[in-house]
Protein backbone atom coordinates (compact mmCIF):
# COMPACT_ATOMS: atom_id res chain seq x y z
CA UNK A 1 0.00 0.00 0.00
CA UNK A 2 0.95 3.66 -0.48
CA UNK A 3 1.25 5.49 2.91
CA UNK A 4 1.91 8.89 3.60
CA UNK A 5 3.19 9.51 7.38
CA UNK A 6 2.89 13.26 8.72
CA UNK A 7 4.95 14.37 11.72
CA UNK A 8 6.88 17.30 13.04
CA UNK A 9 9.52 14.93 14.26
CA UNK A 10 11.95 12.37 13.09
CA UNK A 11 15.02 11.23 14.94
CA UNK A 12 17.77 12.42 14.45
CA UNK A 13 16.91 15.60 12.23
CA UNK A 14 14.00 16.84 15.00
CA UNK A 15 13.63 15.17 17.87
CA UNK A 16 12.56 16.20 21.11
CA UNK A 17 10.52 12.76 22.44
CA UNK A 18 9.74 9.50 21.72
CA UNK A 19 7.69 11.38 18.67
CA UNK A 20 11.18 11.34 17.01
CA UNK A 21 12.01 7.77 17.60
CA UNK A 22 8.50 6.28 16.11
CA UNK A 23 8.24 8.44 13.27
CA UNK A 24 11.82 7.12 12.22
CA UNK A 25 11.38 3.24 13.27
CA UNK A 26 7.68 2.21 12.49
CA UNK A 27 7.88 4.05 8.60
CA UNK A 28 10.75 2.11 8.06
CA UNK A 29 9.51 -1.32 9.72
CA UNK A 30 6.59 -0.97 7.32
CA UNK A 31 8.85 -0.83 4.16
CA UNK A 32 10.83 -3.68 5.54
CA UNK A 33 7.35 -5.54 4.51
CA UNK A 34 7.11 -3.95 1.43
CA UNK A 35 4.81 -1.24 1.58
CA UNK A 36 5.24 1.82 0.21
CA UNK A 37 6.22 4.56 2.44
CA UNK A 38 6.48 8.25 2.25
CA UNK A 39 6.77 11.05 4.73
CA UNK A 40 5.59 14.58 5.04
CA UNK A 41 7.39 16.81 7.45
CA UNK A 42 7.98 20.62 8.05
CA UNK A 43 10.54 22.56 6.62
CA UNK A 44 12.65 23.16 10.23
CA UNK A 45 16.20 23.90 9.55
CA UNK A 46 17.11 20.06 11.08
CA UNK A 47 14.87 18.72 7.84
CA UNK A 48 16.47 21.08 5.42
CA UNK A 49 19.51 20.00 6.51
CA UNK A 50 18.98 16.49 7.75
CA UNK A 51 17.33 15.02 4.55
CA UNK A 52 19.55 14.12 1.31
CA UNK A 53 18.83 15.14 -2.75
CA UNK A 54 15.95 17.99 -2.03
CA UNK A 55 14.55 18.98 -5.16
CA UNK A 56 11.23 21.01 -5.54
CA UNK A 57 8.06 18.41 -6.59
CA UNK A 58 5.84 21.61 -7.23
CA UNK A 59 4.19 25.06 -5.26
CA UNK A 60 1.78 24.35 -2.08
CA UNK A 61 -1.11 26.43 -2.49
CA UNK A 62 -1.89 27.86 0.51
CA UNK A 63 -3.11 30.88 2.61
CA UNK A 64 -1.12 34.27 2.00
CA UNK A 65 0.10 34.12 5.83
CA UNK A 66 1.87 30.64 4.72
CA UNK A 67 4.25 32.85 2.04
CA UNK A 68 5.10 30.45 -1.05
CA UNK A 69 5.47 27.37 0.65
CA UNK A 70 6.63 24.40 -1.95
CA UNK A 71 6.67 20.97 -1.70
CA UNK A 72 10.17 19.06 -1.78
CA UNK A 73 11.04 16.14 -1.96
CA UNK A 74 14.18 13.70 -0.77
CA UNK A 75 15.47 10.49 1.18
CA UNK A 76 15.53 10.19 4.64
CA UNK A 77 19.58 8.76 5.33
CA UNK A 78 19.88 5.28 6.27
CA UNK A 79 16.78 4.31 5.76
CA UNK A 80 16.11 5.43 2.29
CA UNK A 81 12.76 6.29 2.80
CA UNK A 82 11.40 9.11 0.31
CA UNK A 83 10.47 12.55 2.66
CA UNK A 84 8.39 15.47 1.39
CA UNK A 85 9.54 18.62 3.42
CA UNK A 86 7.15 21.46 3.10
CA UNK A 87 9.91 24.22 2.87
CA UNK A 88 7.83 27.88 3.84
CA UNK A 89 11.10 29.51 5.45
CA UNK A 90 8.28 32.75 6.33
CA UNK A 91 6.72 29.79 9.69
CA UNK A 92 9.43 27.24 9.74
CA UNK A 93 12.97 28.98 9.36
CA UNK A 94 13.74 30.01 12.92
CA UNK A 95 16.27 29.82 15.69
CA UNK A 96 15.45 27.66 18.81
CA UNK A 97 13.39 25.18 19.62
CA UNK A 98 10.98 23.82 16.98
CA UNK A 99 7.83 24.27 19.07
CA UNK A 100 8.73 27.05 21.20
CA UNK A 101 11.01 30.97 20.80
CA UNK A 102 14.17 31.43 22.48
CA UNK A 103 12.89 32.92 24.91
CA UNK A 104 11.15 29.79 26.09
CA UNK A 105 7.47 30.60 24.71
CA UNK A 106 5.37 29.33 22.39
CA UNK A 107 5.73 30.52 18.67
CA UNK A 108 2.58 32.57 18.67
CA UNK A 109 1.50 31.74 14.68
CA UNK A 110 2.27 27.63 15.67
CA UNK A 111 -1.51 27.25 15.05
CA UNK A 112 -0.78 28.75 11.62
CA UNK A 113 2.59 26.59 11.42
CA UNK A 114 1.01 23.30 12.20
CA UNK A 115 -2.45 24.13 10.01
CA UNK A 116 -0.36 24.07 6.94
CA UNK A 117 0.92 20.61 7.35
CA UNK A 118 -2.09 19.33 7.57
CA UNK A 119 -3.08 21.54 4.73
CA UNK A 120 -0.13 20.20 2.53
CA UNK A 121 -1.35 16.16 3.69
CA UNK A 122 -4.68 17.07 2.28
CA UNK A 123 -3.27 18.08 -0.79
CA UNK A 124 -0.62 15.23 -1.18
CA UNK A 125 -3.69 13.03 -0.67
CA UNK A 126 -5.42 14.85 -3.61
CA UNK A 127 -2.47 14.26 -5.66
CA UNK A 128 -0.39 17.23 -5.64
CA UNK A 129 2.46 14.93 -6.62
CA UNK A 130 1.55 13.58 -9.66
CA UNK A 131 3.72 10.79 -9.84
CA UNK A 132 2.59 9.58 -6.69
CA UNK A 133 -0.43 9.66 -4.40
CA UNK A 134 -1.02 7.80 -0.91
CA UNK A 135 -4.21 4.80 -0.55
CA UNK A 136 -3.75 6.06 3.36
CA UNK A 137 -2.35 9.32 5.24
CA UNK A 138 -1.26 8.60 8.58
CA UNK A 139 -0.92 11.63 11.00
CA UNK A 140 0.72 11.73 14.57
CA UNK A 141 -0.08 13.56 17.39
CA UNK A 142 -1.60 17.40 17.46
CA UNK A 143 1.10 18.56 15.28
CA UNK A 144 -0.71 16.79 11.89
CA UNK A 145 -4.31 15.88 13.36
CA UNK A 146 -5.82 18.82 11.04
CA UNK A 147 -4.60 16.44 8.10
CA UNK A 148 -7.72 14.60 8.80
CA UNK A 149 -10.27 17.37 8.99
CA UNK A 150 -8.99 19.05 5.87
CA UNK A 151 -9.02 15.82 4.03
CA UNK A 152 -12.36 15.53 5.18
CA UNK A 153 -13.57 18.74 3.32
CA UNK A 154 -10.98 18.53 0.51
CA UNK A 155 -10.29 16.64 -2.36
CA UNK A 156 -8.37 14.49 0.09
CA UNK A 157 -11.98 12.82 1.17
CA UNK A 158 -11.37 9.59 -0.83
CA UNK A 159 -8.18 8.51 1.32
CA UNK A 160 -8.89 6.93 4.29
CA UNK A 161 -6.64 8.30 7.60
CA UNK A 162 -5.35 7.19 10.82
CA UNK A 163 -4.43 9.76 13.63
CA UNK A 164 -1.82 8.31 16.37
CA UNK A 165 -1.84 9.59 19.75
CA UNK A 166 1.76 9.75 21.31
CA UNK A 167 0.46 12.01 24.44
CA UNK A 168 -2.82 13.22 24.75
CA UNK A 169 -1.70 15.74 26.92
CA UNK A 170 -0.19 17.49 24.12
CA UNK A 171 -3.50 18.55 22.35
CA UNK A 172 -2.74 21.43 20.19
CA UNK A 173 -5.08 24.07 22.00
CA UNK A 174 -5.23 27.61 20.56
CA UNK A 175 -7.25 30.63 21.17
CA UNK A 176 -10.90 30.86 19.40
CA UNK A 177 -9.47 33.96 16.80
CA UNK A 178 -7.21 31.07 15.78
CA UNK A 179 -9.78 29.55 13.69
CA UNK A 180 -10.20 32.21 11.03
CA UNK A 181 -6.70 31.47 9.84
CA UNK A 182 -7.49 27.88 9.75
CA UNK A 183 -9.69 28.24 6.31
CA UNK A 184 -12.15 25.86 7.66
CA UNK A 185 -15.95 26.06 7.46
CA UNK A 186 -17.28 28.20 9.90
CA UNK A 187 -19.85 25.51 10.85
CA UNK A 188 -16.60 23.32 12.48
CA UNK A 189 -16.09 25.53 15.50
CA UNK A 190 -18.80 24.15 17.46
CA UNK A 191 -19.11 21.28 20.06
CA UNK A 192 -19.33 18.69 17.71
CA UNK A 193 -16.07 20.52 15.60
CA UNK A 194 -13.24 21.72 16.55
CA UNK A 195 -14.31 23.84 19.75
CA UNK A 196 -13.06 22.92 22.88
CA UNK A 197 -14.23 25.33 26.19
CA UNK A 198 -13.63 28.28 24.16
CA UNK A 199 -10.83 27.63 22.19
CA UNK A 200 -9.40 25.09 18.82
CA UNK A 201 -8.18 21.97 19.64
CA UNK A 202 -6.04 20.17 17.08
CA UNK A 203 -6.39 16.84 18.64
CA UNK A 204 -9.73 16.99 19.32
CA UNK A 205 -10.97 17.96 15.07
CA UNK A 206 -8.32 14.91 14.51
CA UNK A 207 -10.41 12.46 16.68
CA UNK A 208 -13.79 13.62 14.93
CA UNK A 209 -12.42 13.15 11.25
CA UNK A 210 -9.94 10.21 11.25
CA UNK A 211 -11.23 6.97 10.00
CA UNK A 212 -9.44 5.27 12.77
CA UNK A 213 -7.29 6.43 16.15
CA UNK A 214 -4.72 5.03 17.69
CA UNK A 215 -2.55 4.88 21.08
CA UNK A 216 1.07 3.62 21.26
CA UNK A 217 -0.14 0.74 24.22
CA UNK A 218 -3.79 -0.77 24.42
CA UNK A 219 -3.97 -0.19 28.37
CA UNK A 220 -3.51 4.07 27.25
CA UNK A 221 -6.14 3.19 24.52
CA UNK A 222 -8.27 1.79 27.44
CA UNK A 223 -7.60 4.92 29.93
CA UNK A 224 -7.78 7.60 27.64
CA UNK A 225 -11.80 6.91 27.44
CA UNK A 226 -11.80 7.98 30.79
CA UNK A 227 -12.61 11.20 32.45
CA UNK A 228 -8.96 10.25 34.89
CA UNK A 229 -7.02 10.14 31.53
CA UNK A 230 -9.09 11.79 28.96
CA UNK A 231 -7.85 15.46 28.76
CA UNK A 232 -11.44 16.23 28.51
CA UNK A 233 -11.49 14.48 25.39
CA UNK A 234 -12.68 11.37 26.89
CA UNK A 235 -16.31 11.67 25.31
CA UNK A 236 -14.96 12.34 22.12
CA UNK A 237 -13.14 9.33 22.43
CA UNK A 238 -15.76 7.29 24.08
CA UNK A 239 -18.30 8.36 21.04
CA UNK A 240 -15.79 6.44 18.45
CA UNK A 241 -15.99 3.23 20.09
CA UNK A 242 -14.13 0.60 17.79
CA UNK A 243 -12.00 3.24 16.05
CA UNK A 244 -9.71 3.69 18.69
CA UNK A 245 -7.12 0.77 19.19
CA UNK A 246 -3.79 0.69 21.06
CA UNK A 247 -1.32 -0.53 19.18
CA UNK A 248 2.38 -1.05 21.07
CA UNK A 249 5.51 0.92 20.21
CA UNK A 250 8.48 -0.96 19.51
CA UNK A 251 12.05 -0.54 19.34
CA UNK A 252 14.59 -0.37 16.27
CA UNK A 253 17.33 -2.47 17.69
CA UNK A 254 19.59 -1.18 15.21
CA UNK A 255 20.13 1.98 17.45
CA UNK A 256 19.39 0.39 20.61
CA UNK A 257 21.75 -2.76 21.82
CA UNK A 258 24.33 -2.96 23.87
CA UNK A 259 26.16 -5.25 21.88
CA UNK A 260 27.42 -2.70 19.02
CA UNK A 261 26.17 0.47 20.64
CA UNK A 262 29.28 2.45 19.79
CA UNK A 263 28.23 5.55 22.33
CA UNK A 264 29.43 3.06 24.90
CA UNK A 265 32.57 2.43 26.69
CA UNK A 266 32.11 -1.05 26.27
CA UNK A 267 29.67 -3.81 24.41
CA UNK A 268 27.88 -6.84 26.83
CA UNK A 269 24.99 -8.95 25.84
CA UNK A 270 22.91 -11.11 27.63
CA UNK A 271 25.70 -14.08 27.71
CA UNK A 272 28.42 -11.59 29.15
CA UNK A 273 27.52 -8.97 30.73
CA UNK A 274 31.16 -7.86 31.60
CA UNK A 275 31.35 -4.69 29.85
CA UNK A 276 27.95 -3.50 31.19
CA UNK A 277 29.99 -3.20 34.44
CA UNK A 278 32.53 -1.10 32.63
CA UNK A 279 29.78 1.25 31.50
CA UNK A 280 28.67 1.34 35.08
CA UNK A 281 32.28 2.44 36.21
CA UNK A 282 32.68 4.12 33.60
CA UNK A 283 29.68 6.41 33.75
CA UNK A 284 30.19 7.02 37.94
CA UNK A 285 33.77 8.80 36.69
CA UNK A 286 31.84 10.74 34.07
CA UNK A 287 29.30 11.69 36.35
CA UNK A 288 31.62 12.53 39.37
CA UNK A 289 29.85 9.73 41.37
CA UNK A 290 32.27 7.43 44.01
CA UNK A 291 33.41 5.06 42.01
CA UNK A 292 31.73 2.19 44.20
CA UNK A 293 30.57 -0.96 42.09
CA UNK A 294 28.52 -2.03 44.92
CA UNK A 295 26.71 1.12 44.71
CA UNK A 296 22.98 0.73 43.76
CA UNK A 297 23.28 3.35 40.57
CA UNK A 298 19.66 4.34 39.55
CA UNK A 299 19.45 6.12 36.11
CA UNK A 300 16.81 8.85 35.19
CA UNK A 301 16.59 10.11 31.42
CA UNK A 302 13.55 12.47 31.60
CA UNK A 303 11.20 15.37 30.79
CA UNK A 304 11.09 16.84 34.26
CA UNK A 305 7.27 17.39 34.07
CA UNK A 306 4.20 16.21 36.47
CA UNK A 307 3.46 13.52 34.61
CA UNK A 308 6.52 11.68 34.51
CA UNK A 309 6.67 11.58 38.85
CA UNK A 310 9.76 12.71 39.93
CA UNK A 311 8.33 14.51 42.37
CA UNK A 312 7.85 10.79 44.28
CA UNK A 313 11.34 10.12 43.49
CA UNK A 314 12.50 13.69 45.03
CA UNK A 315 10.49 13.14 48.31
CA UNK A 316 11.87 9.50 48.73
CA UNK A 317 15.59 10.62 48.38
CA UNK A 318 16.35 10.51 51.69
CA UNK A 319 15.08 6.90 52.17
CA UNK A 320 16.92 6.12 48.70
CA UNK A 321 20.47 6.65 50.37
CA UNK A 322 19.47 4.93 53.27
CA UNK A 323 19.82 2.07 50.77
CA UNK A 324 22.73 2.37 49.13
CA UNK A 325 21.51 4.47 46.21
CA UNK A 326 23.27 6.47 43.52
CA UNK A 327 21.12 8.55 41.20
CA UNK A 328 22.63 9.75 37.60
CA UNK A 329 20.10 11.45 35.93
CA UNK A 330 19.54 13.54 32.76
CA UNK A 331 16.85 15.79 32.04
CA UNK A 332 14.97 19.60 31.88
CA UNK A 333 11.39 20.50 32.39
CA UNK A 334 9.72 22.23 35.78
CA UNK A 335 11.90 24.85 37.37
CA UNK A 336 10.87 23.42 40.59
CA UNK A 337 11.92 19.47 39.73
CA UNK A 338 15.65 20.99 38.12
CA UNK A 339 16.04 23.47 41.58
CA UNK A 340 14.67 20.28 43.76
CA UNK A 341 17.31 17.78 42.03
CA UNK A 342 20.35 20.36 41.62
CA UNK A 343 20.42 20.54 45.08
CA UNK A 344 20.20 17.19 45.72
CA UNK A 345 23.48 17.13 43.71
CA UNK A 346 24.64 20.52 45.36
CA UNK A 347 24.44 18.05 48.53
CA UNK A 348 26.03 15.03 47.77
CA UNK A 349 28.13 15.11 44.43
CA UNK A 350 29.18 11.50 45.37
CA UNK A 351 25.74 9.88 45.69
CA UNK A 352 23.52 12.09 43.02
CA UNK A 353 24.78 13.92 39.73
CA UNK A 354 21.95 15.22 37.69
CA UNK A 355 22.87 17.22 34.45
CA UNK A 356 20.03 19.80 33.07
CA UNK A 357 19.44 19.60 29.20
CA UNK A 358 19.21 16.50 26.69
CA UNK A 359 22.55 14.65 25.33
CA UNK A 360 21.56 11.50 22.89
CA UNK A 361 25.42 9.93 24.04
CA UNK A 362 24.89 10.61 27.82
CA UNK A 363 21.44 8.81 27.28
CA UNK A 364 22.77 5.82 26.11
CA UNK A 365 25.53 5.74 28.41
CA UNK A 366 23.14 6.33 31.74
CA UNK A 367 20.63 3.47 30.59
CA UNK A 368 23.76 1.34 29.83
CA UNK A 369 25.36 2.22 33.39
CA UNK A 370 22.50 2.40 35.64
CA UNK A 371 21.62 -0.76 37.88
CA UNK A 372 18.40 0.31 37.59
CA UNK A 373 16.41 3.08 35.29
CA UNK A 374 13.73 5.00 37.01
CA UNK A 375 9.82 5.31 34.90
CA UNK A 376 7.68 6.28 37.70
CA UNK A 377 5.25 8.11 35.18
CA UNK A 378 1.62 9.23 36.24
CA UNK A 379 0.50 8.49 32.87
CA UNK A 380 2.54 6.86 30.51
CA UNK A 381 0.79 6.37 26.69
CA UNK A 382 3.80 4.06 25.94
CA UNK A 383 7.20 5.13 27.34
CA UNK A 384 10.02 3.98 25.19
CA UNK A 385 12.48 4.73 28.12
CA UNK A 386 11.60 1.36 30.20
CA UNK A 387 12.08 -0.70 26.48
CA UNK A 388 15.31 0.78 25.92
CA UNK A 389 16.56 0.16 29.47
CA UNK A 390 15.48 -3.73 29.56
CA UNK A 391 17.77 -4.14 26.18
CA UNK A 392 20.36 -2.75 28.20
CA UNK A 393 19.67 -5.26 31.43
CA UNK A 394 18.84 -2.58 33.38
CA UNK A 395 15.65 -3.34 35.22
CA UNK A 396 12.97 -0.84 35.41
CA UNK A 397 11.60 0.52 38.56
CA UNK A 398 8.20 2.20 36.67
CA UNK A 399 4.25 2.61 38.30
CA UNK A 400 1.54 -0.03 37.08
CA UNK A 401 -0.16 2.35 33.86
CA UNK A 402 -0.19 2.83 30.28
CA UNK A 403 2.77 1.16 28.39
CA UNK A 404 4.52 0.52 31.53
CA UNK A 405 2.07 -1.67 32.28
CA UNK A 406 1.55 -3.20 29.03
CA UNK A 407 5.79 -4.21 28.78
CA UNK A 408 6.92 -4.10 32.09
CA UNK A 409 6.25 -8.08 34.05
CA UNK A 410 7.29 -7.49 38.05
CA UNK A 411 10.22 -9.42 39.56
CA UNK A 412 7.62 -11.22 41.85
CA UNK A 413 6.48 -12.74 38.64
CA UNK A 414 7.64 -15.78 37.44
CA UNK A 415 9.61 -14.25 34.71
CA UNK A 416 10.10 -10.53 35.61
CA UNK A 417 11.88 -7.98 33.76
CA UNK A 418 11.36 -5.28 36.46
CA UNK A 419 9.86 -3.51 39.39
CA UNK A 420 6.10 -1.95 39.51
CA UNK A 421 3.73 -0.05 41.81
CA UNK A 422 0.16 1.34 42.18
CA UNK A 423 -0.11 3.97 43.94
CA UNK A 424 0.74 7.89 43.44
CA UNK A 425 2.76 8.06 45.83
CA UNK A 426 6.37 8.10 47.05
CA UNK A 427 5.97 5.16 49.89
CA UNK A 428 4.47 2.93 46.74
CA UNK A 429 7.75 4.29 44.88
CA UNK A 430 9.90 3.59 47.59
CA UNK A 431 9.06 0.24 48.31
CA UNK A 432 9.45 -0.48 44.61
CA UNK A 433 12.72 0.56 44.28
CA UNK A 434 13.51 -1.55 47.78
CA UNK A 435 12.34 -4.68 46.42
CA UNK A 436 14.86 -3.89 44.08
CA UNK A 437 17.70 -2.68 45.62
CA UNK A 438 16.98 -6.18 47.93
CA UNK A 439 16.78 -8.64 44.59
CA UNK A 440 20.37 -7.53 43.53
CA UNK A 441 21.73 -8.63 46.41
CA UNK A 442 20.89 -11.54 45.26
CA UNK A 443 23.45 -12.21 41.73
CA UNK A 444 21.73 -14.95 40.52
CA UNK A 445 17.76 -14.24 40.79
CA UNK A 446 19.19 -9.99 40.05
CA UNK A 447 20.64 -11.77 36.61
CA UNK A 448 17.44 -13.68 35.75
CA UNK A 449 15.45 -10.28 35.56
CA UNK A 450 18.23 -8.82 33.78
CA UNK A 451 18.54 -11.71 30.99
CA UNK A 452 14.67 -11.62 31.16
CA UNK A 453 14.42 -7.63 29.90
CA UNK A 454 17.15 -8.36 27.80
CA UNK A 455 15.78 -11.17 26.03
CA UNK A 456 11.99 -9.44 25.57
CA UNK A 457 11.45 -8.79 21.80
CA UNK A 458 9.97 -5.09 21.67
CA UNK A 459 10.82 -4.96 17.62
CA UNK A 460 8.91 -2.61 15.47
CA UNK A 461 8.15 -6.17 12.76
CA UNK A 462 4.98 -6.78 15.29
CA UNK A 463 3.99 -3.27 15.28
CA UNK A 464 3.92 -2.96 11.50
CA UNK A 465 1.99 -6.19 10.87
CA UNK A 466 -0.95 -4.63 13.36
CA UNK A 467 -0.89 -1.42 11.20
CA UNK A 468 -0.54 -2.78 8.15
CA UNK A 469 -3.67 -4.72 8.87
CA UNK A 470 -5.24 -1.79 9.63
CA UNK A 471 -4.59 0.37 6.86
CA UNK A 472 -6.15 -2.56 4.53
CA UNK A 473 -9.08 -2.94 7.00
CA UNK A 474 -9.88 0.92 6.24
CA UNK A 475 -8.81 1.07 2.54
CA UNK A 476 -11.33 1.99 -0.07
CA UNK A 477 -12.13 0.39 -2.93
CA UNK A 478 -10.26 2.37 -6.39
Amino acid sequence: MRILHVAAELYPSVKTGGLGDVVAALPAALAARGEDVRLLLPGFPGFLAGIEGLETVCAVPAPAWAGEPVLQRGRVPGSGLVAYVLHAPALYDRPGHVYVSPDGRDWPDNHRRFALLGMAAAQVAAGLDPSWRPETVHAHDWHAALAPVYMATTDGAGVPSVLTIHNLAFQGLFPAHAFADLGLPIALFGMDGLEFWGRVSFMKGGLLFADRITTVSPTYAAEIVTPEHGMGLDGVLRARGSAVSGILNGVDYAVWDPAVDALLPAPYGPADLAGKARCKAALQVEMGLAADPDAFLLGAVTRLTGQKGFDLVLDAAPSLGGLGCQLAMLGSGEPALESGFARLARADGRRVAVRIGYDEALAHRIIAGADAMLVPSRFEPCGLTQLYAMRYGTPPIVRRTGGLADTVADARDAVGTGFLFDAIDPDAFLGAATRAALLRRDPARWEAVVRAGMSADFSWSRAAERYADLYRDIARPA
